[in-house]
């Protein structure tokens, strides 16, 4: 796997911020605008001030997506606002038309750039998750019955996320061996669990009513809920082909622990049914996605030790998994 190339501290983080400042000379975007740093992820995202109007610039890290997969995202993010009334963010194209951007960095290759509009709203509010969770389980269904039905791009192209991605030997995020605090009686442990998810997802299946292109990163982070616009969902880029209970595991990303959780699974899956089918046998297997989720995280911390969250729980969210994990392999949740 890739070392991820944001992680290299300030140095590269001014570098990335000089690109973005470079990628600004090729929108209409007044010389004195200021760009300042929201986010370091996959990507780097930049808040960009011009007068009153704001706009959000991402910054690409190398050697994530091809400008195909970018074009592809941005293409489903299209399709989802004027097709399903998904309130996303629009891409502002360049001065020349251009929705995505190369920036060419000192001595590297070029970083692909792409400028979306601000929109309004927070976070769902932490007192409120149960019942936000329905509405978010019937935005999931709208989303999922759109991909269903949508007629791709020949040129349509997004990685997977299933389980050569999330376990095989080029693992997208790493290898949960390496995350951080992975001790041997971690390892032990974990191990136990990788095994469980691989018999169950196996067993699970494929089948276009399981498995198709999904969002794939819905935590509360890419969810802005606003009183007038309602909820708008954010950041595409790790959208794919994948398990559509993924896009439940991923909502509960880093709060997996809370108690409320199997009440947040209810109401999302009310929500759900009510545009589309959700089979017992498939709601059943609701903590798999939840572990194969937390797993794909435990990953995710041990190779992006730049992101904030990473430093924040580190060794702690690989314990805590360690303790769901012996919950779920033991039947009780």
């Amino acid at each position: 796997m890739q070392v991820h190339d944001l992680s290299g501290g300030g140095d590269v983080l001014a570098r990335v911020e000089g690109v973005a400042r470079r990628a600004l000379r090729r929108y209409d975007v007044s010389p004195g605008a200021s760009v300042t740093l929201l986010n370091v992820s996959e990507n780097a995202t930049f808040m960009v001030g011009d007068g009153e109007c704001r706009m959000i610039l991402r910054v690409h890290r190398l050697g994530y997506h091809s400008l195909e997969a970018i074009v592809s995202e941005l293409a489903w993010l299209d399709a989802l606002r004027d097709e399903a009334g998904i309130v996303t963010p629009r891409v502002l194209p360049a001065r020349d038309g251009s929705r995505v951007v190369a920036v060419r960095e000192p001595g590297s290759e070029p970083r692909h750039c792409v400028m979306f509009e601000f929109l309004p709203g927070a976070e769902p509010a932490e007192d409120r998750l149960v019942e936000d969770f329905e509405r978010l389980g019937a935005l999931t269904a709208r989303m999922h019955r759109h991909a269903r039905a949508w007629a791709r791009p020949a040129s349509f192209t997004r990685f997977h996320w299933d389980l050569d991605a999330a376990f095989g030997p080029r693992a997208r995020w790493g290898r949960w061996q390496d995350g951080v605090g992975v001790d041997r009686e971690a390892h032990a442990v974990l191990a136990r669990l990788e095994a469980e998810l691989r018999r169950r997802l196996e067993r699970f299946g494929k089948g276009p009513d399981r498995y198709g292109l999904i969002h794939a990163d819905l935590r509360l982070a890419n969810l802005l809920v606003d009183g007038r616009a309602g909820t708008s969902v954010i950041d595409f880029d790790d959208c794919g082909f994948g398990w559509y209970l993924y896009d439940f595991g991923a909502a509960v990303s880093f709060i997996e622990h809370r108690p409320e959780v199997p009440h947040m699974a209810e109401s999302w899956a009310r929500g759900y049914r009510s545009l589309l089918d959700l089979p017992k046998e498939d709601e059943a297997e609701i903590w798999t996605f939840i572990m194969f989720r937390r797993l794909l995280l435990v990953a995710w911390i041990g190779s992006h030790s730049a992101a904030d969250i990473a430093g924040e729980l580190g060794a702690g969210y690989t314990q805590g998994s360690c303790e769901l994990a012996e919950r779920y392999l033991g039947g009780s949740l």
